[in-house]
């Protein structure tokens, strides 16, 4: 593509669901146009949906005050919405339709050269579709399921796994008072992260994963071990996406044929009643939900998010639209969006975190067998 003049007018748009950090992100990229490159700065209300209001009502310019005491805060100022993608707008009939030309034609009304999409996976299919029709695009990977392809980390992940492992912590407490075992479903639906992080650093029995289909009667054994050798109570933290071998994914909204519409939710259940036919242990499952998703962020989600804010426009000012930031290892990069869409990023199921697991004694009730060493002598602790 031929290269563009470098942007003097730029617009940020946080698409998909909201995330710890997203307030850090606009703030930095904002405060970097301004003081670094005296440009104009402004933001897309809704998520996708602004860019589709009537004459431009969903476009605001942003001032020095609009970011001032936002940095620590949880959502975005701008709004979001999870359910816009500008090449598939439903019609009064319900029919999908391309509305990307009414919004970069809103774009070009307004002189905006450049935007900035914070946002995940399908965020980032619609930025590269944006780049390719001619607009200087640059993405911001940002979920707290940590499963965007080609950064080792997203902004948000960190305070969703700090939220799953202090409600952990509390479950611990009831249910070694009620003798009981509690599965703690919480999200991920192509990757399991959040499980397995906030799992192992919560002391967690057994974890399931989208990534291992798990077998109910090996859950049933590790739990029942536990019992036998004087620890009655068990935590299973299950991600939203795991399935046991030969199974299906469990939706609350839809069945999964529409992923914009639809909602997993409710294989805790599936789980705690496998395991009630199973063993003749109290069972009970609490769904974290949305909860993961809120509040204030952590000093790690903050710094993240504020130096990829402040990188994207980095790179709109070295003419990079059509990438990615991603962090590698301890440093900044940017990566193609069009090698960003190609796929998801997974847990490596061999890979260093899970072996670890496996070592300390946590069971993924794998239905392929054999990824469980044998329980402790005597008494085990937490």
């Amino acid at each position: 593509m031929p290269r563009r003049r470098p942007a003097r007018r730029i617009a940020i748009l946080t698409a998909g669901g909201d995330c710890p950090g997203l307030n850090a992100v606009i703030r930095a990229a904002a405060r970097t146009a301004w003081a670094a490159h005296g440009w104009e700065v402004f933001g897309v209300r809704n998520g996708a949906e602004g860019l589709l209001e009537p004459r431009g009502r969903g476009l605001r310019r942003l001032a020095p005050r609009d970011v001032a005491g936002i940095l620590p805060r949880g959502g975005t100022i701008l709004g979001a919405s999870n359910r816009c993608d500008l090449y598939a707008v439903p019609d009064a009939r319900g029919r999908p339709r391309d509305r990307s030309g009414a919004a970069l034609a809103l774009l070009r009304r307004r002189g905006i050269d450049a935007l900035v999409v914070v946002g995940g996976d399908g965020s980032m299919r619609m930025a590269e579709r944006l780049f390719r029709q001619g607009l200087a695009v640059v993405g911001v990977p940002k979920t707290i399921d940590n499963d965007v392809w080609g950064t080792d980390r997203t902004f948000g992940f960190d305070t969703a796994v700090e939220i799953v492992t202090q409600a952990i912590d509390r479950l611990y407490t009831t249910a070694e008072s009620h003798h009981r075992v509690m599965l703690v479903e919480v999200m991920g639906r192509h990757s399991g992260f959040i499980a397995l992080h906030a799992g192992l650093a919560g002391g967690a029995e057994v974890i399931l994963l989208p990534e291992i289909p798990f077998d109910p009667r090996r859950i049933a054994a590790k739990v029942e071990a536990r019992a036998r050798r004087g620890r009655n109570y068990s935590i299973v933290v299950v991600a939203e996406g795991a399935r046991a071998a030969g199974g299906h994914l469990v939706f609350r909204e839809g069945d999964g044929g529409d992923e914009l519409h639809s909602r997993l939710g409710g294989v805790s259940a599936e789980v705690a009643d496998a395991l009630r036919a199973l063993t003749r242990l109290e069972v009970r499952h609490i769904v974290l939900g949305h909860v993961q998703r809120g509040g204030t962020p952590t000093a790690y989600d903050r710094m993240l998010a504020s130096w990829m804010g402040q990188h994207a426009v980095s790179m709109l000012a070295r003419d990079e639209g059509g990438a990615m930031v991603a962090l590698h290892g301890t440093e900044l990069r940017s990566v193609p969006l069009e090698a960003v869409v190609q796929g998801v990023r997974r847990v490596e199921v061999d890979g260093a975190l899970v072996r670890a697991a496996r070592q300390i004694g946590v069971s993924f009730a794998a239905a392929d067998g054999g990824d469980d060493p044998p329980g402790p002598p005597g008494k085990p602790t937490r």
